[in-house]
Parts: structure tokens; C-alpha cells; sequence
């Protein structure tokens, strides 16, 4: 149901901090399980990568039943929501937008009618050719003769597209329908998808973003975006889905289906800030590689300083590994506002001047006289960075040197991170040296490309580092390079 009351919304963390996240994905199949509520835990722990929508899908074997609305998921749920989501298998999502504006429509998990049952699907990633799978749903919905449905206004972004085209094949079964469906898709494509009896779940040939299987200790499958949302169900982790593979599970196990060769470029960004710390990218923790980075960070571009302190959270793991590596004491400089999320209040003027300190606060008697090293893990336009070095200046920091736990971004994501266009990336366009004039920082590093891919443990020809050195894995059209855009609303045989 739509939400908000027409009200306009504002965003408490906006991307000054840095990129928007890319979207959760969970789903589960546990008949002895009440799935709408271990659905609702699991997209709790995936709540970093999409604060603007929320939405669960459910099957009780006869029907599905979607509920999907505006804001973070504790805000969208609540017991008597979940317990009227009855059944047997479930899927989530948690959103945030690259492709579709933020509105209540494209909120996620979609849904269709398929052949003689429907489908749901949730998305985390983003499509570079949703122009040419606009055309294909065309062609299909005519080939099909197919009659415009009262009230559908078509697809607004690139996730219905593909629940759209799966509808078109209502003679074939869910999972031949995907395959042939997903072999039409480029970009990136995490997906959690089921029909009224069976989970299912696919990945892009790049394994761009992440998604992981795990098993429950009573019987059940469940898949998700990051282990941590296994977890916290009780599940433990079986592997990841194999890029180009899709997965179906049931009460006959998992089956496995592979549509395209895999060439694996997972995101080297998930190391940097898109995972949880407790998260593992192919075997390797991302605690413990941005820990390293921290200490490769500090063999880099050591300072005499008083103390180390981190742009909490994302940058926390780095700031200890630059601490134990340079034996400066780390300490907490700035405090976080951890409730800090969605609110349908506007801001007066006076708060939006005030804009950081919503987010941050300084801890005067910490900082006052000391020499700082201050710890974050990426610099996208610069905006956060200057506002908290003026904030650590006027709480008493005597100096305050920046260390990044990531190479400057100097390209924009095309595959599920909705990062500035070039022209507003401070790094594409001003040398380090001006960064840190802009900034009003006494010194500034960065970790280097080729140190970062060391920090993963992941070889360099099987990660995407676009946003580092600007070669995309996937093609990516004129058309995409606009950046976040709404898809043209195209009815059924049009």
C-alpha cells in the first residue's frame, strides 16, 4: 500500500557522505518457519544497503501476497502486518534507487501473473540495457497478442523489466523461463525470485554483487546478500550462487541451472563501505581486509599525530589497522547517531545549515589540542570531509590529517551504486593536493588501487574497479551514462 500521506520526504544521510547503497535481497523457504517474520529479521540485517523502501512477498502454496511501502523496514512492519503474511516460502527487499525514482511504485518485491501462477522478484543491482529489454517486452507482449491490462502503466525501472519479460514466457517454467530471460540482461543482477511453491535465485556472469545460500538447522533454504542476514536466521552458509547460475530451492534440494559462462568482476566497493565488516567476499573477511588497509594505509603515508580516529562506522576497521600499525593510540573523535534515518519531516533552514552535525558530533574533551589522523573510507564529492574537519577544528583539534581507506573515485557505478556523475566527483576533477586545499585538511592519502586489490585478496582480473580506473566489465551504453534515470512507461504490445 502506498505511504507518506503525500508527504514530501527527506533523507536524513544523504549521499554527501558518500555513495548511495546498493539494495538487500532475502528470501526463504522453511515450511515448519513463520517466513515472513525470518524475512523481516534478514532484511534488518541488510538494512545499510537500502533505507528507502521495504517490501516482503509471501506464498502459503495457492497465492502470493505482497507487502511493499515507503521507509526503513522497522518502519514498514510491524507483528500484525507480519503475521497476517502467512505461508510457507517468502522474499524481501530493501531499496534504494539507481534506476526508477523513489516512490512507492517502485518499491520492491515485483509482481506478476506467469502462465498459470505469478511471480515476485527482488533486485540488487542495475541494468545497462534496459532500453533494449524495453523493446524485447514489446516484441514478446505482441508476439503474444497479448491485451493491455486495466491499470498497468508498464515498467518504471529496470527490476520490473525483468519480471515483465518472465511473464512473457507462459508456456516454458519458472526456472527455463529465467534462463532464457536472464541471458537477455547485462549489468548487475543479484536476484531472489519464487513462484507459489519454490525459491529461487541468480546472479549476473560478473558475480558483480554479492549473494550467498545457507541451509537452516530444521530444513529450509535460505538466500541473501550478505551472510550476515544468514546469521541472523540461524542458517549457515552453504556457498555463494556462482555468477551466471541460477538456484532453485525446495523440498527437493537445490537445483542448479547455468545460463551464461561465468566471468567473475565482483565490486572491490563491497570491501570498501557496501558490506557489513562481518560480511566474507569470496572467503575473505571484510573486517579483516579493511583492517589491512588500515595498516597499509599507515606504512603509506605515516604522521606524527596524537591520535586516530575514524569516521565511525564503515571506516572504524581501517582506523585500528592505521593505529596498530603506527602506534598511535585510536581513539572515538566523533559520535554517531546510530537512530539517524528516514523522516517525513521537512528541516528548517537552520538544520540544514547545520547538515553533518545530524549525523555527527564531535567529542570536544577527546579532540581539544590533539593532532589528528582522521580515518574515512571514501571521499565521493567532498562535502562530508570538509564539514567534519571544520567540526574538528572548532571542537579543539590542533591539526587534523585525512587518511582514505579507498582509491579516489573518479568514474561513476553503472551496476547498483548510485555515485555522482563525473563532474561532481571531487577526485575527477582536482589533484590530491587540491582535495586537500578543498577540504581544509593538513595532509591527505589515499590507499592506492593496487594496495586496496592486495588489502581483498581477490586477483585484480576478477574484481570490478571501475569507479578506480574507469574500465566497466559490462558495457554500458550512452544512455546509462545519464546516470539515475526513469524508464519511459511502455504498455504491453506497444
Amino acid at each position: 500500500m502506498p505511504g507518506g500521506d503525500g508527504l514530501l520526504s527527506f533523507d536524513l544521510h544523504p549521499d554527501d557522505k558518500g555513495p548511495k547503497d546498493a539494495c538487500g535481497v532475502f528470501g526463504v523457504w522453511a515450511p515448519r518457519e513463520e517466513v515472513a517474520k525470518l524475512t523481516y529479521f534478514g532484511l534488518y540485517a541488510l538494512q545499510h544497503r537500502g533505507q528507502e523502501s521495504a517490501g516482503i512477498a509471501v506464498s502459503n502454496g495457492r497465492q502470493i501476497l505482497v507487502y511493499k511501502d515507503m521507509g526503513l523496514v522497522s518502519q514498514v512492519f510491524d507483528e500484525t502486518i507480519l503475521e497476517s503474511l502467512t505461508g510457507h516460502l517468502a522474499i524481501g527487499h530493501c531499496r534504494y534507487s539507481t534506476t526508477g525514482a523513489s516512490v512507492w511504485e517502485n518499491a520492491q518485491p515485483t509482481f506478476r501473473s506467469i502462465g498459470s501462477g505469478s511471480v515476485a522478484l527482488g533486485h540488487n543491482g542495475n541494468l545497462t540495457n534496459s532500453g533494449d529489454l524495453l523493446e524485447l517486452v514489446a516484441k514478446r507482449s505482441a508476439e503474444l497478442d497479448r491485451a493491455e491490462s486495466p491499470g498497468d502503466k508498464g515498467a518504471t525501472n529496470d527490476t520490473d523489466l525483468i519480471t515483465r519479460l518472465l511473464a512473457t514466457y507462459p508456456d516454458l517454467s519458472l526456472l527455463d523461463a529465467a534462463a532464457e530471460v536472464f541471458a537477455e540482461l547485462r549489468g548487475a543482477f543479484s536476484l531472489v525470485f519464487m513462484d507459489e511453491n519454490t525459491l529461487y535465485a541468480g546472479r549476473d556472469p560478473q558475480g558483480i554483487r554479492p549473494l550467498v545460500i545457507g541451509e537452516l538447522a530444521d530444513g529450509g533454504w535460505v538466500v541473501a546478500s550478505e551472510k550476515a542476514a544468514l546469521d541472523i536466521v540461524g542458517a549457515t552458509f552453504l556457498r555463494d550462487v556462482a555468477p551466471g547460475e541460477i538456484v532453485a530451492l525446495d523440498g527437493d534440494g537445490i537445483r542448479s541451472r547455468r545460463f551464461a559462462v561465468e566471468r567473475q568482476k565482483g565490486c572491490l566497493f563491497e570491501f570498501v563501505y557496501l558490506s557489513r565488516p562481518d560480511a566474507r567476499i569470496s572467503g575473505r573477511s571484510v573486517h579483516e581486509s579493511r583492517v589491512e588497509v588500515g595498516r597499509r594505509l599507515a606504512r603509506d603515508f605515516p604522521v606524527e599525530a596524537d591520535l586516530v580516529i575514524p569516521v565511525p562506522e564503515s571506516a572504524t576497521p581501517a582506523a585500528i589497522g592505521y593505529a596498530e600499525a603506527s602506534g598511535i593510540p585510536y581513539g572515538h573523535g566523533l559520535v554517531k547517531n546510530s537512530y539517524v534515518g528516514r523522516t517525513f519531516i521537512q528541516p528548517s533552514q537552520t538544520l540544514r545549515q547545520l547538515g553533518i552535525r545530524l549525523k555527527y558530533n564531535p567529542l570536544r574533551e577527546v579532540i581539544e589540542g590533539k593532532r589528528l589522523v582522521m580515518v574515512d573510507d571514501s571521499i565521493v564529492r567532498g562535502n562530508t570531509q570538509r564539514a567534519l574537519v571544520r567540526m574538528l577544528r572548532d571542537a579543539g583539534a590542533s591539526e587534523v590529517h585525512v587518511r582514505i581507506a579507498s582509491p579516489p573515485v573518479k568514474w561513476p557505478c553503472f551496476y547498483g551504486i548510485d555515485f555522482a556523475s563525473p563532474s561532481e566527483l571531487i577526485a575527477a576533477e582536482q589533484s590530491v593536493e587540491e582535495i586537500c586545499a578543498s577540504i581544509g585538511a593538513d595532509s591527505l592519502g589515499f590507499i592506492s588501487l593496487e594496495e586496496l586489490t592486495e588489502a581483498s585478496e581477490v586477483p585484480a582480473d576478477r574484481l570490478c574497479r571501475a569507479c578506480f580506473d574507469g574500465s566497466y566489465p559490462v558495457e554500458v551504453p550512452d544512455s546509462a551514462r545519464l546516470g539515475k534515470y526513469q524508464l519511459e512507461v511502455v504498455a504491453p504490445g506497444r
